[in-house]
């Protein structure tokens, strides 16, 4: 299952960078993750600021 990001999301960029498969992008909100490349690791979550990442 894969993660997902909330409109709480403030476009950091902390989840891109953490992201060890590149799943994580900008999108025309904010940023979002793409469910097909998403391993479910959860490196992302832990390093949002605003606890946007969460388990879809």
């Amino acid at each position: 299952m894969a993660r997902k990001i909330t409109d709480a999301c403030v476009s950091c960029g902390a989840c891109e960078s953490a992201c060890p498969v590149g799943a994580i992008s900008m999108g025309d909100d904010h940023m979002q993750i793409d469910a097909s490349a998403c391993i479910d690791c959860g490196a992302c979550e832990g390093t949002c600021p605003t606890g946007a990442i969460e388990a879809e």
